[in-house]
């Protein structure tokens, strides 16, 4: 899923793979991950000045004397609590992309509001980090090892000695259960989930969900294939391990599944094709990575590319293997899909 920072594994892989952007640090080594969010999670909170909990999807319940003010966060995490009204002072991660502008995974945050710790994979600077006075540090997880996403492994210790850690975990599991828990997080951060644009955007992902449904109910024999792009090769994510994908499945969309010993290198998330191998499966609809880590659609300058039967019926939409953990941002993965589904024609 992931492209390319180097780690284990591969995060090219995650990367590609749609399932996490090269996880970096070890995601072959993942077990099953299913069911163990623990509990509800839910935070109790006693009023501004009151204390602070929350149970997170490694098991372990942050406790602070009050809710926390310095929240740091992997930039999707911010993202995503920023939607919901609350704002963090720090993010790491894909924040700004090299011309400045604010990347994908930052959706609607102001990022010159917030200090960047660190902008790609590697990256985070403990001396910032530090100088926020934090009081928790938030984010996703792509096993089921407790590994925080885009805390790098050579720091993790002493950047776990400046504040407490919260970890939402986006691995094996349908993209509803993250999607609550950053729900449980933000109401327990003190944000309204009463709003009318709060309650608005979870109504529209349920209609959005159902239009999927249909879609994918109406079309049965139009076959879907998760992509990622890199210069030298092209990742088909399989749909288990991925919130998306594993969600879209459920709902009915008829995708490409790469066999498992074809995933094997990919720690379980993709397979890794040559591009001259880039037509082993077929395809009606291709779904590529968005990230700025991986190569887009319109800059794909292969021929074996351009050759795919999607890609010269013009059935290519984006896909967020990352999405951002709010319900207004996840709307347009599920209405970007259906309508691909409703208007696909049959080419492979």
């Amino acid at each position: 899923m992931p492209h390319a920072r180097a780690t284990h594994p591969t995060r090219r892989g995650l990367l590609a793979a749609g399932g996490a952007l090269g996880l970096g640090a070890a995601l072959a080594a993942c077990g099953d991950g299913k069911g163990k969010d623990g509990d509800s999670g839910k935070a109790a909170t006693s009023g501004e000045s009151g204390p602070w909990s929350f149970k997170d999807d490694r098991g372990t319940t942050v406790r602070l004397d009050k809710a926390p003010a310095n929240i740091v966060a992997f930039t999707g995490v911010a993202a995503a609590l920023h939607d919901y009204g609350v704002q963090v002072k720090g993010v790491f991660g894909p924040t700004r992309t090299g011309d400045g502008k604010p990347d994908v995974q930052a959706g609607d945050m102001d990022i010159s509001k917030v200090t960047v710790l660190g902008n790609t994979w590697g990256q985070f600077s403990i001396e910032k980090y530090a100088a926020l006075a934090p009081d928790v540090l938030v984010s996703t997880m792509f096993d089921d090892a407790g590994t925080l996403w885009y805390v790098p492994d050579e720091s993790k210790k002493k950047i776990a000695q400046l504040a407490p850690s919260v970890g939402i975990s986006v691995y094996d599991r349908q993209l509803t259960r993250p999607l609550q828990r950053l729900w449980d997080l933000a109401e327990s951060l003190g944000a309204d989930m009463k709003s009318a644009k709060v309650t608005a955007a979870k109504k529209r992902f349920e209609e959005a969900a159902a239009r999927l449904r249909a879609a994918a109910k109406a079309k049965p024999g139009i076959r879907v294939m998760a992509g990622s792009a890199s210069d030298q090769l092209f990742y088909v994510s399989g749909t288990d391990l991925s919130v998306d994908l594993e969600y879209f499945k459920a709902l009915g969309v008829n995708f490409v599944e790469p066999p498992e010993s074809a995933k094997k290198q990919g720690g379980g998330w993709y397979e890794s094709l040559s591009w001259e191998n880039v037509d082993k499966y077929q395809a009606d609809i291709i779904m590529m990575d968005d990230r700025t880590s991986a190569i887009q659609p319109a800059d794909i300058t292969k021929a074996t590319w351009k050759k795919l039967p999607a890609v010269k019926a013009g059935q290519v939409i984006a896909r967020s293997p990352e999405p951002i953990l709010s319900y207004d941002k996840c709307v347009p993965l599920l209405t970007g899909l259906a309508e691909a589904l409703e208007k696909a024609e049959k080419v492979s």
